[in-house]
């Protein structure tokens, strides 16, 4: 039985996960659940020996879950395919699991990289996951959008972070915050967290100043500003469509 299993989830992400498996290639086993992609994204995780399977669109908790369901190692690093795990981080995990003190599951930092840029600040840095866990202790909990893992047991941080190469262009990055903002307000409506005049105004305020000044984002220049502005539009989008829902109800 494999000691390490990595587990990503795709679909049309044949520009990124050919990086992503080489950082992995030393596991003992990789398994891709694949959204019938029509880039070749299959045919290049074939070629590396992952074992792929191809399932329709249930949701990232649900597709993330089946690809640990598949795997057959003690151990799940989780990852997307736009990530990509460090050789001092690789080395870290191989000496983190195979400790007879280890905990169930792992904390990793991500350096986010927008644009090609690296994003020190207004909280996209350490920006832990758990990503590493014992099989038989941990899977995704299921909601809507920004899905993360629960671990039965005790949790513990590594030191060295991923690489997450997200949002290679302006356009990339605009067209996945809608498609979240919708996400993000079925799940409002799932909790039943009812919405204001003042959640539409001040929470988008407080995102801006909570990112660029509180957290500092303006030391990342312009596009510490522009995600910024971004993210306070995307809290007032969030809840203006949860608040325009209701009132169609």
């Amino acid at each position: 039985m494999p000691n390490i299993s990595v587990t990503i989830i795709s679909a049309n992400e044949a520009h990124n996960i050919k990086d992503c498996l080489e950082s992995v290639r030393w596991a003992d086993e990789i398994v891709l659940v694949d959204h019938f992609s029509t880039d070749g994204t299959a045919k290049i995780a074939k070629d590396f020996g992952v074992r792929v399977f191809q399932e329709p669109w249930r949701g990232f908790a649900v597709q993330k879950n089946s690809a640990i369901d598949k795997a057959e190692g003690l151990w799940i690093l989780s990852l997307d395919a736009d990530e990509r795990v460090t050789p001092p981080l690789r080395q870290e995990i191989e000496e983190t699991i195979h400790r007879k003190s280890a905990y169930n599951g792992y904390y990793i930092g991500r350096k986010n990289f927008f644009c090609n840029q690296w994003i020190r600040h207004g909280g996209w840095y350490p920006d832990r996951n758990l990503r590493l866990f014992r099989k038989n202790a941990g899977c995704f909990q299921e909601r809507a959008v920004h899905e993360r893992v629960l671990v039965e047991g005790e949790t513990g941080y590594l030191r060295h972070p991923m690489e997450h190469y997200t949002y290679t262009s302006v356009a990339d990055y605009l067209k996945r915050l809608e498609r979240y903002s919708r996400l993000a307000a079925l799940e409002i409506s799932d909790r039943k967290r009812w919405t204001r005049w003042h959640t539409l105004t001040l929470r988008p305020l407080f995102t801006f100043v909570n990112m660029y000044l509180l957290r500092r984002g303006i030391l990342d220049g312009t596009a510490g500003l522009f995600l910024a502005v971004s993210y306070a539009y995307y809290t007032f989008l969030k809840y203006y469509r949860f608040y325009e829902e209701k009132l169609d109800a």
